[in-house]
């Protein structure tokens, strides 16, 4: 027995004498938790489903102890396979811890890890207040993901992302210790600003389990607009257009003319009367009645003068059909293939034409199925490869497409992330975003900070290419719902 596996076994009996009320180790439970919506597939040797503070630091002083492998998750909705336990080990699983409270003098969240986002932002829209970050996952993903990964979101535009809301975050080193990270106060320039160091870590520095948010008033109300454009290149003067107007709409939102023609195809219809195949924007603002109004009439005149056509919504009936296309953009991909790349790269407003041309080119020198979507409003778009796995042809060409992607990105002064993270699924392309010596300081970070390396090992730093692994094949609780980042790469 080599001394891994004695540590291993070890490990798990402690575990069991220690954790054994809230530790599983049944083959379903164990599958059930081996990938996330990546679909790729690593067993682990036990799963863990902790209800309180104190058994998250003792199962991660154990596996400290015993140098074994935990990989935390909530429901597993990351994208990019940060939550799959590539090295096996334990899984973590903090969805149990749910509970939630709100301050509405101090406007502020307090939330267990697990807690649903969108459930947070229900209840506190109830007491006039409002969480603004909203991937589009939001009906299931929990808020210690969202901080884990920086989620973002169709509101980043005018609101910003989950970072902008984290006051304070309380949880565990991998030793087991327990730290708190910031306090809930609107100021805090005390000793290093270590919340904002785990935020956005993946899981691989330390483990969340009360994150504390700031909370803004509710916007009163609010309105929907979708234009559609001549060309990708002046729908994408929309950014520039509406700040020169002084407008900050909450959603500003792309589609291209290749997801366009995709949608109007699924659906039977086509988007704007009067249009096909042309791209579109899609707008909200929202704010106090008087100041919506005041927008919404500057942003319908440049309409008429920039835009072949566009409607206003008139009630929320109507804004719900112009969301449709944006809605149905991914559901119209799934039926071109049976593999999705969702990549959700950003870049600076000004080179976000320049990109799209760039995937055009993509599409044509490749033969590849190539859509565009995304949060224009803030340079991060999502670039969608649809191919048939089964096909080695296509399904190499699309690798190579994608290599060239995340290489022009880099190029415009972009990031291969905007709001996934690298999980497993961009490891391949991250040294492209940095040079000898900024790599080695996030290295020398994570061996600092996890010096036993056990928290989300594998991610990040190690190379991964998923196109060699045949994803799982299941249908995840979410993939029902009508969400673009529902879609598994």
């Amino acid at each position: 027995m080599t001394k891994e596996n004695e540590n291993a076994d070890m490990g798990l009996a402690a575990l069991l004498g220690s954790l054994g009320e809230v530790t599983s180790t049944e083959v379903e439970d164990l599958r059930r938790v081996s990938y996330d919506a990546m679909k790729v597939s690593f067993t682990p040797e036990a799963l863990v489903k902790p209800t309180e503070d104190p058994q998250v630091g003792e199962l991660l002083r154990l596996a400290n102890e015993f140098a074994i492998p935990v990989t935390t998750r909530g429901v597993g909705s990351s994208l990019t396979g940060s939550a799959a336990p590539i090295h096996g080990g334990w899984v973590l699983d903090l969805s149990a811890m749910n509970d939630f409270s709100i301050d509405e003098d101090e406007r502020v969240c307090v939330a267990q890890p697990g807690a649903v986002v969108a459930d947070i932002q229900k209840a506190t829209e109830e007491v006039g207040l409002f969480y603004p970050p909203d991937p589009s996952s939001k009906k299931f993903c929990t808020i210690g993901g969202n901080v884990a990964c920086n989620a973002g979101g169709l509101r980043c535009v005018k609101y910003g992302v989950t970072r902008d809301y984290v006051l304070a975050l309380g949880g565990f080193l991998p030793t087991g210790e327990k730290v708190k990270w910031g306090r809930a106060t609107r100021k805090f320039a005390t000793g290093y600003n270590l919340r904002d160091l785990w935020i956005g870590s993946e899981g691989t520095l330390g483990v969340i389990t009360e994150v504390t948010l700031r909370l803004v008033p509710k916007p009163a109300v609010s309105r929907t607009f979708l234009a559609a454009f001549a060309s990708e290149e002046e729908a994408l003067q929309g950014p520039f257009a509406l700040g020169r107007l002084g407008i900050r709409p909450s959603i500003l939102e792309f589609l291209d003319q290749w997801t366009v023609s995709g949608v109007e195809s699924y659906t039977g219809k086509t988007v704007l009367e009067g249009t096909s195949g042309l791209p579109v924007l899609l707008v909200e603002l929202d704010g106090h009645p008087a100041q919506v109004e005041e927008d919404a009439a500057k942003l319908l005149q440049w309409f008429s003068e920039a835009a072949v056509s566009h409607k206003a919504a008139a009630n929320g009936e109507e804004a719900e059909e112009l969301w449709e296309v944006r809605r149905k953009g991914s559901q119209a991909m799934k039926k071109l293939a049976n593999t999705k790349l969702n990549e959700d790269v950003v870049v600076p407003l000004k080179r976000q034409a320049e990109l799209v041309a760039f995937v055009n080119g993509l599409r044509e020198e490749h033969d590849l199925r190539i859509g565009t979507f995304g949060h224009c409003g803030d340079g991060n778009l999502h670039v969608n490869f649809m191919y048939d796995r089964e096909d080695a042809d296509e399904a190499e060409r699309a690798r190579i497409a994608l290599g060239e992607l995340m290489r022009k990105v880099v190029e415009l002064g972009g990031a291969i992330s905007g709001e996934h993270g690298i999980g497993l699924a961009k490891t391949e392309f991250v040294r492209l975003m940095f040079n000898d010596a900024e790599w080695k300081t996030m290295q020398a970070i994570k061996k600092t900070l996890d010096p036993n390396g056990i928290l989300n090992p594998g991610k990040i730093f190690e190379p991964f290419r998923p196109w060699e692994h045949v994803p799982v094949n299941v249908t995840l609780p979410w993939e029902n719902e009508p969400e673009e980042c529902q879609s598994s790469p």
